[in-house]
């Protein structure tokens, strides 16, 4: 199983970015995948995840209203549509996979790289 984060960049407060976490390898619908970010010198967090089905996308408080999670099933990819960004942003977002949100939250079975988002003027 791979999962490959790309699509991070560069942007300036109010910009957006759309990362892309391609699969390979995975159950596709058996499988939650989302996002979780790291930013220097803090603890890696959760920000938002899909189930393999339909339902209610969680999103992390802080980002509910300005990022978008979907799901490509044809191609196998999620994305996380992050606009009006903010310096607060700035960090490695990698894509994580599990058996369902709840374990997706808590502990993801699988792990892609990660891709760095930075916010600055």
């Amino acid at each position: 199983v791979q999962l490959q984060a790309s699509g991070g960049g560069s942007v300036t407060p109010g910009g957006s970015l759309r990362p892309s976490c391609s699969t390979s390898g995975l159950s596709w619908n058996e499988y939650a995948i989302g996002w979780f970010r790291q930013a220097s010198g803090k603890e890696r967090e959760w920000v938002s995840g899909l189930g393999a089905g339909p339902g209610i996308t969680p999103y992390r408080e802080s980002i509910e209203d300005r990022f978008t999670s979907s799901r490509g099933n044809a191609e196998k990819t999620v994305y996380l549509q992050m606009d009006n960004l903010t310096p607060e942003d700035t960090a490695v977002y990698y894509c994580a996979a599990a058996r369902g949100l709840a374990l997706l939250q808590r502990t993801p079975e699988y792990w892609g790289q990660g891709t760095l988002v930075t916010v600055s003027s």
